[in-house]
């Protein structure tokens, strides 16, 4: 390829983005060039353009390493084109323990993630096939699951059963909630007693972990899955690794709590590339159908 095709391809691809820049160099008015067009990967330490990024739903193009996606941005990719129907379960958030400044936290979470809570649940379709999706969101509380995210997940999975539908649930969470506490840690079982209705009614559940998925959330529904697909890479465990250490006075694997570890383990059915998920899900409630 000679220098005037990459010059051309490098245009096409950047557009308004290189001419603002061009501008700017020249003393040129131009139009102000967003401050995070570029961001360096943690993974590879590459400055990549973050368009990119997000046309690859949340891969860097360099090396492969997995952002955390938004539950919007999940959905998005996941669901087909114009089949998401979100539930609005009027679920109001409380806090139970009168845990100071909590609600101020819940608000500051809610207008910096653009999210009521840390999940989202709806119906949909996956390459054609007909289901309950819930997605739960890193980027509220860490997605930690307090009463809103067991409430809205148990009555997702309610309306599977009764509309026989399968239910994939993505998981990403801090684990329970701390400031709702023994509240937060009884929806560990609410959940995973719907599921154990959804399951006796001969119904499909597919687990779907993400980085992180860990605490109360691995120890509950995050494991009932029929099928348990993971990402590359992703942090999956109960308590955390110094603890385990310090508790057995053991070095643990350099790869302990990862998806490669609980797959060589069998915990966890199959690693799936996040360019590759949608079809395999697809693939799998259509098999089941």
């Amino acid at each position: 390829m000679d220098l005037k095709e990459i010059i051309k391809r490098r245009r096409e691809k950047f557009g308004d983005d290189l001419k603002a820049i061009k501008g700017k160099k020249k003393g040129l008015p131009t139009p102000e060039i967003p401050s995070d067009l570029f961001l360096v990967c943690p993974k590879c330490k590459k400055s990549i353009y973050k368009k990119d990024v997000r046309e690859a739903h949340g891969v860097c193009p360099s090396c492969g390493h997995l952002y955390r996606l938004s539950a919007v941005a999940r959905v998005k990719y996941i669901a087909d084109e114009d089949t998401w129907e979100a539930f609005d379960f009027k679920i109001a958030r409380n806090n139970p323990l009168d845990f100071p400044n909590y609600e101020d936290k819940l608000q500051q979470n809610a207008e910096k993630s653009g999210m009521h809570e840390a999940v989202l649940c709806g119906r949909a379709k996956i390459d054609g096939t007909k289901c309950i999706l819930c997605v739960m969101d890193s980027h509220f509380m860490m997605g930690s699951m307090g009463y809103y995210v067991g409430e809205a997940l148990t009555r997702s999975i309610e309306k599977a059963t009764k509309e026989k539908l399968p239910i994939v649930i993505f998981t990403c969470s801090g684990g329970a909630r701390m400031q709702e506490g023994m509240v937060s840690l009884m929806q560990m079982a609410k959940v995973s007693g719907a599921i154990s209705k959804h399951a006796a009614a001969g119904l499909l559940y597919v687990t779907v972990l993400t980085d992180p998925t860990t605490g109360g959330v691995t120890a509950s529904f995050a494991s009932l899955g029929d099928i348990i697909l993971a990402e590359k890479g992703a942090l999956i465990g109960f308590a955390g690794r110094r603890v385990i250490e310090q508790t057995m006075r053991q070095k643990l694997p350099a790869d302990f709590q990862t998806a490669e570890f609980l797959l060589e383990k069998g915990f966890v059915d199959m690693i799936v590339d996040r360019s590759n998920i949608k079809k395999v899900i697809g693939k799998i409630l259509e098999m089941h159908g």
